[in-house]
């Protein structure tokens, strides 16, 4: 059975959507499943924002074909592990917990990099050197993850 990832921001159309490419790019989707989620359903069914589409195409990921989705409670049940981008998010999935193994499952993820609380921080009112910052932020994250699995 593959393991089973979310990757988790605010409005799942930056970094989630980011983080959910650079890992699939990464693994063998036969025993590792990617996905994201955003804890506010603004964008529900659109698009990555197209900076994040612009970036992950210019590392040769392509992320054009997701489509935001917010996180549910079921995430709990269907991910063994679900990474939140900073501390806001992970306090909002931690809010939806029912029980102390669904806390256990709940990481930040740049946490993977050095086990320090650092947060991947929101590029979307920046410029393009956010973007690029954050892809090299998560792709860091991702390659522990790898190694860790």
């Amino acid at each position: 059975m593959a393991t089973r990832i979310l990757m988790v921001c605010l409005g799942n159309i930056c970094r989630s959507p980011l983080a959910e490419g650079i890992l699939q790019s990464m693994v063998d989707p036969t025993k590792i499943f990617v996905d994201s989620a955003g804890t506010g359903g603004y964008h529900i069914g659109e698009k990555p924002d197209h900076r994040s589409i612009a970036i992950a195409k210019e590392h040769g990921i392509d992320i054009s074909k997701q489509r935001c989705r917010k996180f549910s409670e079921d995430d709990f049940h269907e991910f063994d592990i679900i990474y939140a981008m900073d501390k806001s998010n992970y306090g909002n999935i931690i809010a939806k917990a029912k029980n102390a193994n669904d806390v256990k499952k709940v990481r930040l993820l740049l946490t993977e990099i050095d086990g320090e609380e650092n947060q991947v921080p929101d590029p979307y009112y920046g410029g393009p050197d956010g973007f690029e910052n954050v892809f090299k932020m998560i792709k860091e994250a991702c390659t522990e993850i790898i190694k860790k699995l």
